[in-house]
């Protein structure tokens, strides 16, 4: 007993001793050394899931501070350590929209997703534009957006591609910077995610992803090493999923070795959203806040300390990395937000920016813009119901959604009544039959809506409609969101889609009138079979809030497109290497009779949902396409304009660092402004490895040039981003020798070559993160 009252009494004195420190930006080793073990714990452990507005928030807690963010980080005030709040993104904040006891409400702008940005090409726009949202973040009282989404589109199924930028590192890596860059311009931070190899939503909190260390280094994790090295996150994102038999967020080789010793990133690294029996080999892989938090999780970590299985310094270190990032938080430095953010400006910065990432994919003899047309027979469910954006935690509250009908209309088309009539009612019909307890169709959603399938159209009323009209527009809706992937009836056209075209194609084609495809999809699809049933057609993706306005805007000639693919669209789906070792269907690879058990259970592992192989190792994307000689329907890179331009006077050079600069001079030589998205790729020489028939290396824009107007590109890349790596020397290596350099309009339009000669180099990395056994890849030989 006596014991015990002495070591209260210890307890009380320190306390007392430390009650007059506060948090600075300067006495943080101060601070840490008066913290008690209990408060250590509680600094690394979130404020739970009462945090997004459930009902079990904390007694005391600070996690209604901003409602429906997704979570908060717990104060101390005795040390002058403030709740800090995380909320959803990427394509814009999400907090809830009405608050009880006020009639204001707290909307956010619904911007373009990532794959949209990065059908731009334009990082310095992206970079603008995130200001914006950036803003939002600050205005609403927010300290970290949880964004940018950044994981490589390993296969058109994955059901959150449409958070994600491409198929290729570089390109997503520069767009995940610029896009941290201009988030962070407005004093908040950003969390890069999902870290990593978060590439499958099926089963995706237990998945294993095996995968070679060439693979890793070149495709999956490059992306976030320039995205890191470039723009400085404040946090990044552990995923749920595990690589090579280890839990992302409990790996050291991820957390510690490669993100911190090798590329020097800086700032704290979170959970994604859950609760793991692992919480100490997290602490000890230095992932150092468990969202969205739980009280066992903190006794975990006192019970280690106690125990002795965790040393406390290594808590004390992620303990320092979360005073770091709190002292830069708006909450620390007492920000009184506004909530009042400018959404109508914001939402005109949408409209615009939407339009440079949409992507002409046909027009037949300029059949846009739209010339001489006044009636439109305008048919597809989301032409009526359009979608802004994913499902999931990327779902944004947003004000409105500008459907495409309502674009056009403000146009000034007249569209067709009777077929608007038809699409109407059947919306309200479905919707009525959902409330009833009916499914509309699709598979998993969370945080959002299913699309609902397009009924079919009897071909006399499509021909009814072609008597009435001067042309016809079909809009193709498809989403998908968190929690589930894609299946392959999703990629592919339906029934009634397909004789839609079809019908469409044969009655407006007889009388000499045209037909447009509008794509207002999340993903990619299969169009090689139908696409020459148009004459035009419009990649519009989900482009935010003003959807209807920005497609609206392209068809009639307002803005031009200068949108590219940042992936390929291939023939079929079993052409991606990768679908042959995904879950395509949803199903267990072994007999795809349901999931048994998947997420319980004592049972054999299923390939695809339980483990992932990456067979197809670095062969993604165009990659594989190119290499391998394979026909797609559009290639990596490629979209069109209302204007042309001519390609000269280039010039290929080797850098000082022994990397490679091209310069290019781009004119427009067509009758209208317009911008150019233009791409240097490189052939290297083997250098012992088999390597990729074209790489992309760096990229470029035009501003908007008028008519007979030039402008001189400049594209570089350096020595390192030059290399490929060696799994046998554990080293990222750049050939010496001669490296084809090429400047084009897509990976299949190619304008200039030249070739350069380049000094070998070597770059070593930790052999770490290995898979138990090597993957048996594909070969390419």
């Amino acid at each position: 007993m006596k014991k015990t009252i002495l070591a209260v009494g210890a307890l009380m004195m320190t306390l007392s001793a430390n009650a007059q420190v506060k948090l600075t930006e300067n006495n943080i080793e101060e601070v840490l050394k008066a913290m008690t073990l209990e408060e250590k714990a509680d600094l690394c452990v979130g404020n739970g899931w009462g945090s997004m507005g459930f009902s079990n928030i904390p007694t005391g807690s600070d996690a209604t501070l901003v409602p429906g963010a997704a979570g908060t980080t717990k104060k101390i005030e005795r040390l002058g350590i403030p709740s800090t709040v995380l909320s959803d993104g990427p394509a814009g904040l999400r907090i809830n929209p009405t608050r009880p006891g006020t009639d204001k409400t707290f909307y956010c702008t619904g911007f373009p997703v990532g794959t949209v940005l990065a059908c731009t090409w334009d990082t310095p726009m992206v970079e603008e534009l995130l200001k914006a949202m950036g803003n939002e973040v600050l205005e609403y009282g927010a300290d970290v957006l949880l964004a940018p989404g950044q994981n490589i589109h390993r296969n058109p199924l994955c059901g959150r591609n449409f958070e994600y930028f491409s198929e290729d590192p570089i390109l997503s890596g520069k767009m995940a910077a610029a896009y941290t860059r201009g988030v962070q311009s407005q004093g908040v931070g950003v969390s890069q995610k999902h870290f990593a190899f978060n590439n499958q939503e099926i089963n995706r909190n237990q998945n294993i992803a095996y995968v070679n260390p060439r693979a890793a280094r070149e495709i999956y994790l490059r992306n976030f090493e320039i995205a890191v090295k470039e723009s400085n996150p404040w946090t990044v994102m552990s995923s749920y999923n595990q690589v090579n038999d280890s839990y992302t967020q409990q790996s050291h080789d991820l957390l510690t070795t490669i993100l911190r010793d090798e590329w020097g990133f800086q700032g704290i690294v979170m959970t994604d959203w859950g609760n793991k029996e692992g919480t100490v080999k997290a602490v000890i892989a230095q992932n150092d806040l468990m969202e969205p938090g739980a009280d066992n999780e903190k006794q975990r970590i006192i019970e280690a300390v106690k125990n002795g299985s965790l040393k406390e310094a290594d808590l004390d270190r992620n303990v320092r990395n979360m005073l770091k990032y709190i002292v830069k938080t708006p909450r620390f430095k007492g920000y009184k937000y506004s909530n009042n953010p400018d959404l109508k400006a914001h939402a005109e910065l949408v409209r615009k920016a939407a339009t440079q990432g949409m992507v002409l994919l046909k027009n037949d003899n300029n059949a846009l813009p739209l010339t001489g047309v006044k009636n439109v027979a305008l048919f597809g469910i989301n032409a009526y119901k359009s979608i802004a954006g994913g499902t999931g935690s990327g779902n944004v509250n947003k004000p409105y959604i500008r459907n495409i009908d309502e674009g056009l209309a403000a146009a000034g088309l007249n569209l067709d009544k009777t077929v608007a009539d038809f699409y109407k009612n059947y919306i309200v019909m479905e919707n009525s039959k959902k409330a009833m307890g009916s499914s509309a169709g699709g598979f998993g959603v969370m945080l959002g809506e299913a699309v609902i399938p397009d009924p079919a159209v009897d071909k006399a009323a499509v021909k009814a409609a072609e008597n009435r009209n001067d042309a016809a527009v079909i809009v193709l809706g498809r989403n998908a969101g968190e929690g589930d992937d894609r299946r392959i009836e999703d990629f592919d056209l339906t029934e009634a889609e397909r004789n839609l075209i079809m019908q469409a194609s044969n009655y407006f084609h007889q009388a000499g009138k045209k037909v447009y495809v509008v794509m207002n999809i999340g993903g990619v699809i299969e169009t090689a079979s139908w696409k020459n049933y148009a004459d035009g057609i419009l990649l519009a993706w989900t482009p935010g809030q003003e959807v209807g306005n920005s497609v609206a805007d392209v068809l009639t000639g307002k803005a031009n497109p200068s949108g590219k693919l940042s992936m390929t669209f291939p023939m079929t789906i079993f052409d991606h290497p990768s679908t042959y070792n995904f879950p395509f269907d949803g199903q267990p690879a072994q007999g795809r009779g349901g999931f048994g058990g998947m997420f319980g259970g004592q049972r054999a592992k299923v390939k695809d949902i339980d483990y992932t192989n990456y067979e197809e190792g670095i062969w993604v994307g165009y990659r594989y396409f190119e290499t391998a000689g394979k026909e797609v329907s559009y290639p990596f890179g490629f979209g069109l304009s209302y204007t042309t331009f001519a390609y000269s006077a280039p010039k290929f050079t080797v850098n000082k660092d022994g990397g490679i600069t091209a310069t290019i001079t781009v004119k427009n030589t067509g009758k209208v402004a317009g911008r150019e998205a233009v791409q240097m790729y490189v052939t290297a020489p083997a250098g012992g490895l088999d390597k990729p028939a074209k790489e992309l290396k760096a990229f470029a824009k035009t501003k908007e040039l008028q008519p007979g107007e030039s402008e001189t590109l400049t594209m570089s890349v350096n020595n390192y981003y030059l290399s490929s790596f060696n799994e046998a020397t554990s080293a990222y290596e750049t050939a010496a020798g001669k490296y084809t350099v090429m400047v084009g309009a897509s990976i299949k339009d190619i304008k200039a070559t030249g070739v350069v000669t380049v000094k070998g180099a070597s770059y070593p990395a930790h052999k770490v993160l290995l898979p138990p056994t090597p993957v048996k890849e594909i070969s390419m030989k």
